[in-house]
């Protein structure tokens, strides 16, 4: 999840950050440090993995703890790490829950049980409202890809001073109701019009995860569950709930809950992930993204026409004809000219990336345990265009 500071500045690092860094302002502090990109650099190209690997290293030296990338192409798997990170560690995955998010909604969508352009209304009665919201002339496709105009709730100051800074060490065993992270939107006006704009909000999929509720009268987390994690075996993959544990492997996770990147780091390995939702709470490991994503694209999980839509892409900024958000997934041209789609995501101390190719051949998940300061896009550009792209 990622939010203020992010979305509506229309620069390459700030929309690159409110897209993919994930969680919420503040949030995902690193992703703001993180320094923009510029054209690779076509004397930094090396074969195999090895800029991959160059990119790790380089996030390791710029102060992040410990690094993990897993790339596979054509069925031939690598595994790189850096720093205090294993292999097999798991992360906490933020924003990347979008995608799972937005594949039930469309699996239920081919089934014939909901239609993405039903009004938000028609499933949840009364609950987008208030300030210029209004359920009623919003779609559950607007919501998943941020066309909706409703407020983040990770804006909201109230809540940042809950989960941020100082506030963060004091609440972060508290549990947030879902209805009761919506209700913090709703005191805000919306961003826009619906469908008149673009602006990523939370609130979108907290939202999204209350229609898949509604629709199959379960949890939202058991319908991500039962028709993406059982099918594809992806037994590193949970959604937590409100536990604040991390199951092993895994590494722990750092932050210095500001955006000034010398304030003193702090452990925020536990959290309670009901701030996230069914916006950014899953946890996860490098194989099981990789296998995710590509058997989403490979058309394992939606019917053709199903994947069609989730991959039909509205602008993000005119200043990045090249970066498109479409259902839960997002397209990236990279340096090279190479298209990945996928996600990232942020949380306290944990960034992650995950793309792959369009035909799901070549495959990236990488994991900081660091916010402050690497670059998750640089691995993804040394991985997909095996070039380390220059600093600005």
């Amino acid at each position: 999840m990622t939010d203020t500071r992010t979305a509506r500045t229309r620069t390459a690092r700030t929309v690159r950050t409110a897209v993919a860094a994930a969680l919420a302002a503040g949030l995902a502090v690193g992703a703001l440090a993180a320094p923009a990109l510029a054209a690779a650099d076509p004397a930094a190209a090396r074969p195999g993995h090895e800029a991959t690997r160059q990119a790790l290293r380089a996030a390791v030296d710029a102060g992040v703890p410990g690094a993990v990338a897993q790339a596979g192409k054509d069925g031939a798997d690598w595994t790189g790490t850096a720093g205090e990170r294993g292999g097999a560690d798991r992360y906490r995955v933020g924003s990347i829950t979008k995608t799972f998010t937005a594949t039930v909604l469309l699996q239920l969508q081919a089934e014939g049980r909901i239609d993405l352009d039903d009004p938000v209304d028609r499933w949840l009665p009364g609950l987008v409202r208030g300030h210029g919201h209004d359920g009623r002339k919003i779609t559950v496709r607007q919501l998943l890809n941020h066309t909706s105009g409703v407020y983040s709730y990770t804006g909201d100051p109230g809540f940042q001073k809950k989960v941020f800074g100082a506030g963060f060490l004091e609440h972060r065993y508290d549990t947030w109701q879902p209805r009761e992270l919506v209700r913090i939107a709703m005191d805000h006006a919306p961003e826009f019009a619906p469908g008149t704009g673009w602006s990523y909000s939370n609130t979108n999929y907290v939202l999204a995860g209350l229609v898949i509720e509604k629709v199959t009268g379960r949890p939202y987390g058991k319908a991500v569950e039962n028709r993406v994690l059982k099918p594809l075996k992806l037994r590193a993959t949970l959604l937590p709930g409100t536990d604040p544990a991390m199951p092993r492997p895994s590494s722990r996770a750092y932050s210095p809950l500001v955006a000034d990147p010398g304030a003193p780091l702090h452990d925020v390995t536990e959290l309670n992930p009901s701030i996230a939702h069914a916006a950014g709470e899953m946890i996860s490991d490098s194989r099981d993204l990789r296998t995710f994503y590509r058997a989403l694209l490979q058309g394992r999980l939606l019917p053709k026409s199903a994947l069609k839509e989730m991959t039909t892409t509205v602008p993000v900024s005119p200043d990045l004809p090249g970066l498109g958000y479409g259902l839960g997934l997002m397209k990236q041209e990279l340096s090279c000219g190479k298209e990945v789609w996928g996600h990232g995501g942020g949380i306290h101390g944990s960034s992650s990336e995950a793309f792959a190719t369009r035909d799901g051949r070549h495959t990236l998940a990488a994991n900081l345990n660091g916010d402050w300061t690497g670059s998750g896009q640089a691995i993804v550009e040394a991985e997909f265009c095996g070039t380390l792209p220059k600093e600005k």
